[in-house]
């Protein structure tokens, strides 16, 4: 545990010194294994103008257990759970995946991506995936609507 938290305050301070636009994380207690995380919605995507709220949670085993992230603010989005646990399904999060050279910076760049780009082949929400394949318009007008209505 020492050397996760070791490691995770190398990494905390690495994103401090250079911050990324559109992502702000903040530690939630001093053991620094869970992170407050606030993404804005990329300019260019159906997400712009929305402020979402991420949790990040990091395992004792960290780097050799990958993080967990989860949208605490709701989204219409194939690629994030529309239940409480706001579970997201990122490839690199994946046990089977996850890489211990990966970084929490890459994980959070990721998940802003997801917002550009929706990956409906590996979707939580299969409803929402085929509605982004079949009928994109309706997709977008209600994930447009979410972020007005949940993503102030």
């Amino acid at each position: 545990m020492a050397q996760a938290a070791k490691r995770i305050t190398r990494e905390y301070g690495e994103i401090e010194a250079n911050p990324v636009a559109g992502i702000s994380i903040r530690p939630i207690d001093e053991d620094m294994f869970k992170w407050n995380i606030e993404l804005t919605g990329p300019k260019d995507s159906i997400y712009a103008g929305g402020t979402f709220k991420l949790l990040l949670t990091l395992p004792a085993n960290y780097p050799f257990k990958p993080p967990i992230l989860s949208f605490q603010t709701k989204i219409y989005h194939p690629n994030v759970s529309n239940d409480d646990k706001g579970s997201m399904c990122l490839g690199i999060l994946r046990s089977d995946q996850w890489k211990p050279s990966c970084k929490i910076m890459a994980v959070l760049e990721m998940a802003r991506g997801l917002l550009l780009e929706p990956n409906p082949d590996d979707a939580v929400e299969t409803t929402i995936a085929e509605q982004f394949k079949t009928d994109k318009s309706q997709f977008e007008k209600n994930a447009k609507q979410w972020v007005k209505q949940y993503a102030k």
